[in-house]
């Protein structure tokens, strides 16, 4: 039998209650352990994806965190490694039941793989265990070290290089079959599997304030997803503020973003609120965030952690309510990691990641995006036909600059095409794209 004296277990002369931290996208698997960690005299906290993990333990402290055996926003090996580098009295154990990734072998680590099993049980009845303020943790006699079990998951994550490298945070999005149609957003014109996906994830997380950080190449429509994701929220009546991070001087744009006062830099004629005072109570989309000077990151940390700004040239702060969604191009991830992004930044505003596939990832959306731009552009000219020599001409190109890029070869060629009705393979000019 298993005994853990309490000797041994840091709740000794605490003060407050132990807590546990339980990152998983499975809403099921996260309730389980809450119930079997709470009835071992636990206090749980819950998150539904690494960025939110790294936050809890930040704001609780945690004495133990499970990490379920894939997170549906951040690598987990580079998370595992970064949060063991940062929390290294952390006891952390993963759901995998791997010796790299359980390596903590902390006072808590037995107890804890407890939990996982009981989570794997069929019979969802919850066993009574004695309190572990009494000086020791027992299982049942049948469970001792030795005959622990590695937890084994559900099919939902048992193989998870099946599951695609991003996914949201929140309900598992990995389901059987290909997602259905009917989901697709009327903003995002595609039926291939990812494109359907992303209209899933942004139904998902529209409804409530979460911070949401969409990634995706140029031109993959990025900011119709932010655009949809404030159409279908709470917010959709007040205001929807989008501000381009590159396309403004870093000079300047402190000032656009935060407000200034007359006369708080040279051409400063007359006070004026920022562009996150006028999204109040609405949403503010930061496009371009990786492009962000690290100096304004730290300032923008500041308000997102605590609601608050001060205009530019101004001793007084503001409050202002809004839902932040960014988006980049760039892996942001990655440049945390080479100093080129602040991480705590990024942890803030990935807590639900999004990625917007590049057209190559769904060719054979070709003809429905090709029908929607020709029907876009008769709002102004007779709608014109495409023939089948420039389809196949368009269906041979890799598109480097995405579903902009088709946009503008379209367009490009309707003024070619003068007032002929349709688009042959001679006015599809992929030369001169036009950014």
């Amino acid at each position: 039998m298993l005994s853990i004296p309490v000797s041994t277990l840091p709740l000794a002369g605490r003060t407050r209650p132990r807590t546990a931290l339980v990152a998983s996208a499975d809403t099921s698997f996260r309730q389980r352990l809450y119930e079997i960690l709470n009835g071992l005299h636990w206090q749980v906290r819950q998150a539904e994806g690494g960025a939110q993990a790294w936050a809890e333990a930040e704001t609780t402290h945690p004495e133990a965190v499970i990490v379920d055996s894939w997170l549906p926003d951040l690598d987990l090996a580079e998370f595992l490694k970064d949060f063991r580098m940062h929390f290294p009295d952390v006891d952390l154990v993963t759901a995998s039941g791997t010796d790299e990734e359980q390596s903590s072998r902390g006072p808590y680590r037995q107890e804890l793989l407890y939990a996982l099993h009981r989570s794997q049980d069929n019979d969802t009845a919850i066993w009574n265990a004695a309190p572990v303020l009494d000086g020791s943790f027992t299982p049942p006699a049948q469970m001792n070290q030795s005959s622990l079990p590695a937890p084994s998951r559900s099919a939902a994550h048992g193989d998870t290089t099946a599951l695609p490298t991003v996914l949201v945070a929140g309900k598992a999005s990995h389901v059987a079959g290909e997602p259905a149609a009917s989901e697709r957003l009327p903003e995002l014109v595609g039926d291939a599997p990812c494109m359907i996906e992303v209209s899933r994830r942004i139904r998902l997380v529209a409804p409530r304030s979460t911070p949401v950080l969409i990634e995706g190449p140029t031109g993959s429509g990025k900011e119709l997803v932010a655009e949809a994701l404030h159409r279908l929220s709470a917010r959709s009546r007040k205001p929807f503020v989008a501000i381009n991070c590159a396309a403004i001087p870093e000079a300047l744009l402190e000032a656009e973003l935060f407000g200034h006062t007359r006369g708080a830099f040279t051409g400063a004629v007359q006070g004026r609120i920022g562009r996150i005072e006028s999204a109040d109570g609405g949403t503010l989309f930061l496009d371009e965030i990786g492009e962000m000077p690290l100096g304004l990151q730290s300032k923008l940390l500041r308000f997102v952690e605590s609601g608050e700004l001060q205009r530019v040239g101004d001793n007084e702060t503001v409050k202002v309510n809004v839902r932040i969604v960014a988006a980049t191009h760039r892996p942001l991830a990655q440049n945390t990691q080479t100093g080129n992004f602040r991480a705590d930044l990024y942890y803030r505003l990935a807590v639900f990641l999004i990625r917007t596939p590049s057209l190559a990832e769904h060719a054979q959306d070709l003809p429905l995006l090709v029908e929607h731009f020709l029907q876009k552009m008769g709002r102004e000219a007779p709608v014109k036909r495409i023939a089948p020599d420039a389809m196949a001409r368009l269906a041979a190109h890799d598109w480097p600059g995405n579903v902009r890029e088709l946009e503008h070869v379209l367009e490009r060629g309707a003024i070619l095409a003068g007032d002929e009705p349709v688009l042959t393979a001679q006015e599809i000019d992929f030369g001169q794209m036009v950014n």
